[in-house]
C-alpha cells in the first residue's frame, strides 16, 4: 500500500493520559514504531511536542474525543499538521481494543492516507464560536427559567400569561414586582399595564385575582432575579460578539453590484436549488477543504469587512443579526475551504443522507451536523416562511403542503445556507426571485392543473391573455 506520510504519529487521547505511536523510517528506510505514554497537563503535552519535533514528525492524527482533544490540539497546532478524525471512521476490529492498539491503528491509517481531518477553524474563530454557542445556551436557559416562572404563577392561580403576550414584558414585570413587594389588590396591579394592554384592564383584573402566598412570593423573586442575571449575561455576550465582528451591521442598502440590474434569468441562477446530495462525511472537512482560515481577526481582515458581511447576510429573508453572527462563527467568511455549496450543506447536515442497498434508496434522513448551525438555520427558515412576497416564503409553503412544517424548515434552511455561501464567496448582495418564481417556472403545468380543477366542477373554461393595457 502506498505510503503518504513517512513520519507520522497516532494519538489515543483520554482525560488523564495519551498513548502515542510514532512511525518513522530507520537507517535502512524501513518503518519502525515507538510507543510512549504522556500525561495531559500542559508541561507533559510540551514533552509530547518536543518528542514529535525531535523525530521530525509532520502529521499527527487523533480521535475527536469529547473536549479532551482541545488541549492537545492547542499545543501541537503550530508544530505539525494535526488531523482530528471522526472516531466512527477509524474503528478497529472488535475484541482487539487497547490504548496501544488504538494509537497504532491510527498511525497506520494516517501513514497510508486513509483518514481525513475534520474542519477545525483557527483560534480566533474558535473563540467566537464559544461566545455564540454560550449565548445560545443562556437563551435556552432563560426560556427554561421563564417556563418555571409560568409554572409558579399557575400554581398561585395567577393567570397573567393568559392575558399578556410575554410575562417578561414591561407591564408584566411591573405587576410581578408589585406582587413580590406585597401588593395583592388586582385593581391596583392591573393599573400598572401600559399602552395597548390597558384595553384589557377588566380581564387583567380577573387574571390577577389568585392565591399568591408567601411561598409563591419567594419563588417569583428568585425567578425574576435569575432572569435579570441571564439578561445581563446575554447582553454582555452580544456586546463582546459585536465588538469582535467590528460592530453589528444593521440591515441597510448596500452598494449596487455590477450585475444588480441583470435579467430575471441571471438572477435565478444566483439562487441555487435545494437538491444538494450528501457528498462529504459529517464531522469532516469536505474533499479539498482547508483546515483553517477565515477566522475573525485572521489574515489581516478589518472589522469593517466583518460588519459588511453581517449586513450582507441580513439581506436574506429570515436572517437577523444573531443568525448572521452564528453563520459567521460556524462557517467563517472564507468559503474557499468548501469546494462548493453542496459540500457546505452536506458538512452542516442540511441535506438528505445517502443510504442505498441492492439498488434501492432507503432512508434519506438528514445526518448529524453542527447542532448550533442547524438550529439557527431552522429558526431563520421559520422566520422566512412568515415573510411576504419572497422566494423563501414561497418555497416554505410549497414544501409545507406536501411534507409538513419540519421538512419545510430544513429545506428552506438549506436554501439559506446555500445563499449565504454564494453571498460570501462572490461578495455580492441578495437578489430575491420573488414569490411567483415557482409559478412562472411551471406556468404551463400550473395552468393545465387549474383548468382541470375548474372543469371537474362542470365549468367551461376559456383562457386568454390579459390585454396589453
Amino acid at each position: 500500500m502506498q505510503v503518504v506520510y513517512e513520519r507520522c504519529c497516532g494519538l489515543d487521547v483520554h482525560k488523564k493520559s495519551i498513548a502515542a505511536c510514532l512511525i518513522v523510517p530507520d537507517s535502512k528506510g524501513q518503518p519502525t514504531k515507538q510507543v510512549r505514554h504522556f500525561g495531559t497537563l500542559t508541561a507533559q503535552l510540551l514533552d509530547l511536542a518536543d518528542w514529535l519535533i525531535a523525530h521530525q514528525v509532520t502529521h499527527v492524527a487523533m480521535e475527536s474525543t469529547g473536549v479532551y482533544w482541545k488541549p492537545v490540539y492547542n499545543v501541537l497546532e503550530g508544530t505539525c499538521t494535526v488531523l482530528l478524525v471522526n472516531a466512527q471512521h477509524v474503528k478497529a476490529l472488535p475484541g482487539r481494543k487497547t490504548d496501544l492498539k488504538d494509537c497504532e491503528w491510527l498511525a497506520d491509517l494516517l501513514r497510508h492516507g486513509l483518514v481525513r481531518g475534520s474542519f477545525v477553524p483557527e483560534a480566533a474563530q474558535r473563540e467566537l464560536r464559544d461566545l455564540t454557542r454560550y449565548r445560545v445556551a443562556l437563551l435556552q436557559e432563560r426560556t427554561a427559567e421563564t417556563n418555571r416562572l409560568h409554572k409558579t404563577l399557575e400554581g398561585a392561580n395567577i393567570k397573567l400569561s393568559s392575558v399578556v403576550t410575554d410575562i417578561r414584558g414591561v407591564s408584566a414585570r411591573a405587576m410581578l414586582a408589585a406582587l413580590v413587594e406585597g401588593e395583592s389588590d388586582p385593581a391596583v396591579l392591573a393599573q400598572l399595564a401600559k399602552k395597548r394592554l390597558r384595553a384589557k384592564l377588566p380581564v387583567l383584573e380577573q387574571a390577577l385575582h389568585g392565591r399568591f402566598s408567601a411561598h409563591h412570593r419567594f419563588l417569583v423573586s428568585l425567578h425574576l432575579a435569575r432572569l435579570d442575571e441571564l439578561d445581563a449575561a446575554i447582553d454582555q455576550l452580544s456586546h463582546e460578539i459585536s465588538a469582535r465582528l467590528g460592530g453589528r451591521g444593521e440591515p441597510a442598502t448596500l452598494p449596487d453590484d455590477p450585475g444588480a440590474s441583470a435579467s430575471a434569468d441571471a438572477r435565478r441562477s444566483a439562487v441555487p436549488t435545494t437538491d444538494a446530495p450528501a457528498v462529504a462525511e459529517i464531522g469532516e472537512a469536505p474533499p479539498g477543504a482547508a483546515t483553517g482560515g477565515g477566522a475573525p481577526g485572521a489574515g489581516g481582515r478589518s472589522g469593517a469587512a466583518y460588519a459588511d458581511t453581517i449586513t450582507r447576510l441580513q439581506t436574506i429573508p429570515g436572517v437577523g443579526p444573531r443568525t448572521a453572527e452564528v453563520l459567521v462563527a460556524e462557517i467563517g467568511i472564507d468559503m474557499t475551504r468548501f469546494p462548493s455549496a453542496r459540500h457546505l450543506a452536506s458538512w452542516a447536515g442540511m441535506c438528505p443522507g445517502n443510504h442505498e442497498s441492492a439498488g434501492k434508496r432507503l432512508s434519506g434522513t438528514t445526518r448529524h451536523g453542527s447542532p448550533w448551525l442547524r438550529s439557527a438555520l431552522v429558526e431563520a427558515a421559520h422566520a422566512a416562511g412568515r415573510t411576504k412576497d419572497t422566494y423563501l416564503a414561497a418555497q416554505y409553503r410549497r414544501v409545507l403542503t406536501r411534507r409538513g412544517k419540519k421538512r419545510a424548515a430544513v429545506a428552506v434552511g438549506h436554501s439559506i445556507l446555500v445563499i449565504a455561501y454564494h453571498l460570501l464567496s462572490r461578495q455580492t448582495t441578495y437578489l430575491d426571485l420573488g414569490a411567483n418564481y415557482f409559478d412562472e417556472r411551471e406556468r404551463d403545468a400550473l395552468q393545465r392543473r387549474l383548468i382541470r380543477r375548474l372543469e371537474s366542477l362542470d365549468l367551461e373554461v376559456t383562457v386568454r391573455p390579459k390585454s396589453a393595457a
